[in-house]
């Protein structure tokens, strides 16, 4: 034990046992264990904003194709558009 009667990060790694959220950092840096090596014991990261924003991108994509399909006017393949003057707008010929 440490001169404060807390197991010292020495202590801890001496004895195999778990770093406890706030006990001192067995990397002897000084910091709290949980503001230190904890995220990266936990593999914790940069890995959930990068999901994130990866799907926030397809969402962005599918809302524009599915605003896309409904606004086009679906036209058969290997057709033309003509103007109808007596009705006043285009058909689809062959």
């Amino acid at each position: 034990m440490g001169a404060t009667g807390a197991p010292g990060a020495s202590d801890i790694m001496r004895r195999g046992e778990k770093a406890g959220r706030n006990d001192p950092c067995p990397c002897g840096s000084g910091e709290k264990y949980k503001r230190c090596c904890e995220k990266k014991a936990r593999g914790a990261g940069p890995g959930g904003a990068i999901t994130l924003i990866v799907l926030v991108g397809v969402l962005i994509v599918a809302i524009v194709v599915a605003i896309t399909s409904i606004t086009q006017d679906p036209a058969p393949t290997g057709s033309r558009r003509v103007w109808s003057p007596e009705h006043g707008h285009y058909h689809n010929v062959p």
